[in-house]
């Protein structure tokens, strides 16, 4: 684990260094890591956010939102194969709001509701931390009328509670609809809404949940937009085993064939 922390530290400092040369270029619109590097170095209390603070920070990015994001995605791209008529009507909607001329943009997001509802089903029935962060109860309390001891590790499990035949219709069904229209259309992972909390709740809840959709939504939909999808050739079913450990990847990765669908310029540009 330390020879891991010296590694990861080393890479961070290079990160940071670079950062803070091209600040130049970034006057008219600082981002997030410039206005954070830059409330660290005036030092104001209790604003201060030390170096190693923000090294944590990037850290955290990195770690909690590299695999998870991956995992969503790969989920959602699977279950799409699987019902061609989903990756098609997704399809559809990026020929109406982006067309073929060019890459999907992130303000496109904004304007495609179905690839939301998509991206928001994956996360629904197959959650990338299926147990939430452990909670620590140091005192006896009580929550939704159940007793919680004192000195209690608690779990929540998120994987149950998105496939809850309470609370969805169909819940092993892989159904983005369900987010367009009908009684869970309301619903948002924000961790208000406790039938849907994939990043948690609370003051625990996920600090990245924003742009882990965000970074989902993009990806998924450049994958969607940019290419048509199909199974290898003699593939009949794709394994829908899920692996074990703190997150909830595939067993057996997805393996899918692409082939552009956008006119050549579009690629051409990026």
């Amino acid at each position: 684990m330390w020879r891991i922390h010296d590694r990861f530290d080393v890479m961070l400092n290079r990160l940071l260094a670079q950062h803070v040369a091209t600040a130049g270029e970034r006057l008219a619109k600082p981002d997030f890591l410039d206005l954070v590097a830059a409330d660290g170095a005036a030092g104001g209390e209790p604003e201060h956010i030390s170096k190693a603070a923000i090294k944590g920070f990037i850290a955290d990015l990195f770690v909690a939102g590299t695999d998870t994001s991956a995992i969503v995605i790969e989920w959602a791209m699977t279950e799409m194969l699987r019902k061609p008529s989903i990756l098609q009507r997704a399809q559809e909607e990026m020929e109406r709001v982006v067309g073929r001329h060019r890459l999907l943009e992130e303000s496109d997001i904004p304007n495609l509701p179905y690839l939301q509802a998509i991206s928001k089903e994956a996360l629904r029935l197959h959650p990338s931390t299926p147990l939430s962060i452990p909670h620590f109860a140091s005192e006896p309390c009580e929550a939704g009328g159940y007793r919680i001891p004192g000195n209690s590790w608690l779990f929540v499990n998120i994987w149950a509670i998105g496939r809850n035949p309470d609370v969805w219709a169909n819940p092993l069904e892989f159904d983005p609809e369900r987010f367009l229209s009908g009684e869970m259309a309301r619903v948002e992972p924000t961790g208000i809404d406790f039938e849907f909390i994939p990043f948690g709740a609370g003051r625990r809840v996920c600090a990245g949940k924003q742009m882990g959709m965000v970074m989902v939504q993009f990806i998924l939909g450049s994958l969607v937009h940019s290419f048509d999808w199909s199974l290898p050739v003699g593939a009949v079913e794709i394994d829908m085993e899920e692996g074990t450990g703190l997150t909830l990847p595939k067993a057996v990765p997805l393996s899918a064939m692409a082939s552009p669908r956008l006119k050549p310029a579009a690629y051409a540009d990026e």
